[in-house]
């Protein structure tokens, strides 16, 4: 008996399996509609549009720095040469190690202190937490009222407590790291500092008052530290009786009086200046053709989608 043969299609499962998508049917789905997809994407387009205009024009301004040489190299020598003759006379002198002082600006830089000092010492917290616009014609700005009224110099924001109506250096500290950018060059070593903000001059302005204060405050600091250093070795010099211990630091004192001399005539102590902060003429922020270009582009996608959703949507109701 011959056995009979299936024919191969209609065997269960021949042909496209049930979830392949056919692309004619989804063609003509998104065809029938196509008016759903551009009604919302025209929509999408003028919404990036009124969002790109009304979005504020931001301006960076950026200084170029180098490290400068640090001052303390021949006190670190001196320390590691005579440290074992002061350890077997039972001395223990100053440790002579330290960071890099281009690290150490940086990182003071960005720290609560250093900006909550900065901001209050430069009289700029209404420019930082409170302006509203700048005018490019006149070079005036603008607050917003709801914030600050600058005929009164008054703070008038509502806020939950603890915070106040004037804004904290806590507050202030997280606005401006929002603004700034410290970078190091791995290839270089140059640093770069960067304002961004709706007025240029402000930017460039801050931008200079940076470097400024960082080397006035590690220069304060180490000439603090090298007086300390003085009056400690000069201490050691009348409590010891050898010729060779005195000698050493007499030495030391020699150097960390340079060091007070060279901090007091060097007014770029951590970094030099190798591009000064300019007021740019142009914006950096915001791109707003790529704002209009990208918000059509998702509103294409977000019509497509309705499109998609509503049709199988109602074609799983009716087949139920």
């Amino acid at each position: 008996m011959t056995p009979t043969t299936v024919p191969p299609t209609s065997m269960p499962g021949y042909g496209y399996p049930d979830d392949e998508i056919d692309l004619k049917e989804l063609f003509m789905v998104l065809w029938a509609g196509k008016w759903s997809i551009i009604r919302v994407t025209g929509f999408a387009a003028v919404l990036s549009v009124v969002v790109a205009l009304m979005m504020p024009n931001i301006y960076t301004s950026s200084a170029l720095l180098a490290p400068a040489e640090s001052s303390s190299g021949g006190l670190s020598s001196m320390m590691k040469q005579y440290g074992g003759l002061a350890s077997l006379a039972g001395i223990s002198l100053p440790g002579g190690g330290q960071d890099s002082q281009a690290a150490l600006g940086m990182e003071l830089m960005k720290s609560r202190a250093f900006l909550a000092d900065f901001v209050e010492r430069r009289a700029i917290l209404a420019d930082l937490m409170a302006m509203d616009a700048w005018d490019s014609t006149t070079g005036e700005v603008s607050y917003d009222d709801d914030i600050y009224l600058a005929e009164s110099q008054t703070w008038v924001r509502e806020v939950d407590p603890p915070k106040k109506a004037e804004p904290s250096m806590q507050e202030a500290h997280e606005a401006f790291i929002d603004i700034l950018s410290v970078s190091e060059s791995k290839d270089t070593g140059y640093v770069t500092v960067s304002i961004e903000h709706k007025s240029p001059v402000i930017a460039q302005r801050w931008v200079t008052w940076l470097v400024e204060d960082v080397n006035r405050a590690v220069r304060d600091q180490d000439v603090s530290e090298a007086n300390r250093s003085i009056e400690y070795l000069k201490e050691q010099v009348s409590n010891t009786a050898l010729a060779e211990l005195q000698a050493m630091f007499f030495e030391l004192i020699q150097s960390q009086t340079e060091t007070v001399m060279l901090a007091q005539v060097r007014p770029e102590y951590v970094f030099k200046t190798i591009d000064p902060a300019v007021v740019p003429e142009e914006k950096s922020k915001p791109k707003r053709a790529l704002i209009c270009v990208l918000g059509t582009m998702l509103g294409g996608m977000l019509g497509v989608l309705i499109v998609l959703v509503r049709h199988y949507a109602f074609s799983e109701a009716d087949a139920a």
